[in-house]
């Protein structure tokens, strides 16, 4: 965590300095730097120095984790996330049809309403996996 805060403040120092240096690079005859660069490399400098904020207060609060510990093993880090069937098609249905429901708003709005009931069903498939069938509970 601590080296992720180093950096996210290394990398606002560099966005601060090259923000200067693109409003110096960018001068021209009129008297005006150019815009839309400028503020997007200076809006750079607000967003690593708001992620370094933030992973300062969450390293202060959370205190000591296991990735800033150098002899720490794989085991000490993030507990098991979930259990996910490794044979299910569910979560195949489940990506496809609601990617084809995403795409019906650029190709059709008529293939939402093909799409959205697979996806229903793909939601509750997944969900019900293991309340039926060899693996009930």
């Amino acid at each position: 965590m601590k080296t992720n805060v180093k950096l996210f403040l290394l990398l606002t120092g560099f966005y601060l300095v090259d923000a200067f240096a693109y409003g110096l690079w960018s001068f021209n005859a009129n008297g005006k730097i150019e815009v839309i660069g400028f503020a997007a490399i200076s809006m750079l400098i607000f967003l690593s120095g708001f992620i370094a904020f933030y992973l300062m207060n969450a390293a202060r609060t959370q205190g000591p984790v296991p990735e800033d510990n150098p002899i720490a093993n794989i085991e000490d880090g993030d507990a098991e996330a979930g259990f996910y069937s490794p044979w299910s098609w569910w979560p195949f249905v489940l990506g496809l049809s609601a990617s084809m429901v995403f795409a019906s708003l650029a190709i059709g709005w008529w293939m939402t309403f093909i799409f959205v009931p697979i996806a229903l069903i793909g939601v509750i498939g997944l969900v019900y996996e293991y309340s039926r069938g060899q693996h009930a509970h």
